[in-house]
């Protein structure tokens, strides 16, 4: 009984210092102060596991279409590659001054730090799994926004199908790949010819 007593008391005062931690403002939150090796493990550890729990029923496509490689690498060009990086490309505003620093996805899981982050990073299927669900939902104060909001699947997996590729591109390769057809820049064109008037008529209004 007086072991519980103890151990009773000992959680009080322990839920008492950590709200006195939390409502003094003591803990920094700039993103130029990195977290403590505990605060770190903490969040990487939560992270990993709720992504590993998520992914687990996630079903993987034929990802070796190059229609998908070529639609993803637009994408993933237009989109990602502020934070992200690209072959001949190791630094960007973003990337000096988030924290934590997104990972240079043109690197392989080894190069750039996360192979750990890849639940079996030689497992495709897995590293595929956990690429598409991250681009879907995003990564909570992290910088990582949730696509899913403005991207269907269909176009989420052809982002995945490029990543997965692009640690093994060069270059020129790269610049081939994520190009823009005229097809797609016509249609974009089109697009803001369409909406130009709109936006006049509205300012009118």
């Amino acid at each position: 009984m007086k072991t519980l007593k103890i151990i009773v008391v000992l959680g009080v005062l322990g839920g008492l210092g950590a709200l006195g931690v939390l409502y003094s403002g003591w803990y920094p939150m700039g993103a130029d102060v990195p977290h403590n090796r505990l605060t770190y493990w903490a969040l990487e550890t939560l992270r990993e596991r709720s992504i590993a729990r998520a992914t687990r029923n996630i079903k993987v496509p034929p990802l070796d279409e190059p229609q998908m490689l070529l639609a993803g690498g637009a994408d993933y060009n237009d989109m990602c590659t502020s934070c992200h990086l690209k072959p001949g490309k190791t630094e960007s505003e973003f990337t000096l001054g988030l924290y934590p620093q997104p990972p240079n996805l043109a690197l392989s899981a080894e190069a750039h730090g996360h192979a750990h982050g890849d639940a079996d990073a030689s497992d495709a299927a897995a590293s595929a799994a956990r690429q598409f669900w991250i681009i879907k939902h995003g990564i909570k104060a992290s910088g990582m926004a949730a696509f899913g909001k403005t991207h269907d699947d269909a176009r989420i997996w052809a982002m995945v199908a490029f990543l997965q590729k692009l640690p093994t591109l060069n270059e020129v390769q790269y610049q081939i790949l994520t190009a823009r057809s005229p097809t797609d820049l016509g249609h974009e064109d089109h697009e803001a010819a369409e909406a130009a008037p709109q936006a006049e008529n509205a300012h009118a209004h």
